[in-house]
């Protein structure tokens, strides 16, 4: 398999700064052990991390300069997640070089750029899923935040020593260093995106995702390593996630549309694209509808086989005290499909592939069709906002307005005290993810 090239911007030399200040020095992107060694003496002192549910104190963000496929803008995305954020918390907006700062500078409008709630903090980055790489926030036994950093190998198609992915693994730590803040290391992978907790000690992740990515590992080792990482007590383990979230290079896909589609550098099975809580007690899972499976797309029927198993498995499980979860099923949107060509991002990265054996050749310099990481489960939550996505335009009647309207009912039933605002993310999700897997949340101190 090859490794992941540097495939949004060229890394030369970085600026870090401190977060809500503009003071910033010229730092390496790969910290040495010295320069950064903030891990507490005892890894046990990790009790819990705060769900996503509960009080924060800033979402973080990265600003991206490039796009996934031409015309479709990554940073009109971003700029409307820091305009509604800003409002209510603050947003710190990482920047990977004054390069980049000036870029975003550019870009954002000055009523977002110089609100008091919007922060820019220098942090190297060549990409900017920050749910995988950015700082995962858990409480210590003396109430302080610390930032658990687990390794990384982007999603699968690098190695851990690759340079491009070693920028990225750096990035929480950078991070943790910029906030004062204590870290926890370990050698495991494990991304961000595939751990949902409810803060009360249970986590929810995909078993071929971690294991994938830890071949090494049993699970009850990785049950451990959450444990001591996060201070979860149970692990529920999912068995698979979507079909369109599969490796890219595993081939493309069948669809029922006449051509196979290529997925988009998706995670193999991210939880956070079909299974999410919104209270200690509460998950929403995403469900196939009748009419996706009347279609007898090979999509929607392998996606049905997969999420009642996972319903299944729910259904079973309880929390740490034995109760029972309340689970609410959740519609996904019709498959959408683009196509991409040479100069695209995604396609420049995606013909480099090994792909597996008994898969067609990749067929370069030809135009291909893609499938998004499309999934209305992948919202983000706020003190007193969810973002969520939708797929239909302002102009477009029928069933995509349906699906976002039900989408959007749902969320604000089980947000009763939290506003609603669905955004038009399909830039994001035609790079393998959505709103929530480019943003993570900063809880604040005092949660326990």
């Amino acid at each position: 398999m090859n490794t992941v090239k540097n495939r949004f911007f060229p890394f030369l030399a970085v600026v870090v700064g401190c977060v809500f200040n503009h003071s910033c020095k010229e730092v390496s992107p790969t910290p040495s052990k010295a320069e950064n060694d903030t891990e507490p003496a005892e890894s046990a002192n990790v009790v819990r991390q705060a769900a996503e549910f509960e009080a924060q104190e800033a979402l973080w963000l990265i600003w991206n300069p490039y796009d996934h496929k031409k015309g479709a803008s990554n940073a009109s995305v971003v700029q409307q997640l820091v305009d509604l954020v800003k409002e209510h918390q603050k947003v710190v907006l990482a920047v990977a070089d004054s390069t980049v700062y000036k870029d975003a500078v550019s870009h954002l409008l000055p009523s977002i750029r110089e609100h008091p709630n919007v922060a820019f903090a220098f942090v190297p980055s060549v990409q900017f899923w920050t749910r995988d790489m950015g700082p995962s926030f858990v409480n210590l036994k003396d109430g302080t935040l610390a930032v658990a950093d687990f390794n990384f190998n982007s999603w699968g198609y690098a190695t851990v020593d690759d340079a491009d992915n070693q920028i990225e693994e750096a990035f929480d730590r950078l991070a943790a260093k910029q906030l004062g803040l204590p870290i926890v290391r370990s050698k495991m992978i494990s991304e961000g995106g595939n751990r949902e907790v409810n803060g009360k000690g249970v986590l929810v992740t995909v078993e071929t995702v971690e294991q994938g990515r830890n071949p090494s590992l049993s699970k009850p080792e990785m049950e451990a390593e959450f444990q001591r990482m996060l201070g979860v007590k149970k692990t529920i383990w999912l068995k698979e996630g979507l079909k369109e979230d599969e490796h890219t290079f595993l081939g493309p896909i069948k669809t029922n549309a006449g051509f196979d589609a290529y997925t988009v550098v998706t995670t193999n099975g991210h939880v956070d694209e079909f299974a999410r809580f919104v209270n200690d007690s509460t998950l929403l899972l995403a469900e196939v509808d009748s009419i996706q499976l009347q279609s007898g797309d090979p999509i929607a029927l392998e996606n049905h086989r997969r999420l009642e198993e996972n319903f299944n498995i729910l259904k079973r499980a309880t929390d740490v005290d034995g109760r029972s979860f309340t689970i609410v099923r959740f519609p996904m949107p019709d498959p959408i499909y683009a196509s991409m060509e040479p100069g695209d991002e995604v396609y420049d990265y995606i013909e480099t592939l090994d792909y597996s054996k008994g898969t067609a050749p990749f067929p370069k310099g030809k135009k291909v069709q893609v499938i998004a990481a499309a999934s209305y489960l992948n919202f983000i939550i706020t003190n007193k906002l969810v973002i969520g996505q939708k797929y239909a335009d302002d102009m477009e009647t029928g069933r995509a307005v349906a699906l976002d309207s039900i989408a959007k009912s749902i969320l604000q039933k089980v947000f009763p005290e939290r506003a609603v605002h669905m955004v038009d993310a399909l830039a994001v999700n035609l790079g393998g993810g959505g709103v929530h897997c480019i943003s993570i949340h900063q809880p604040k101190h005092h949660a326990q």
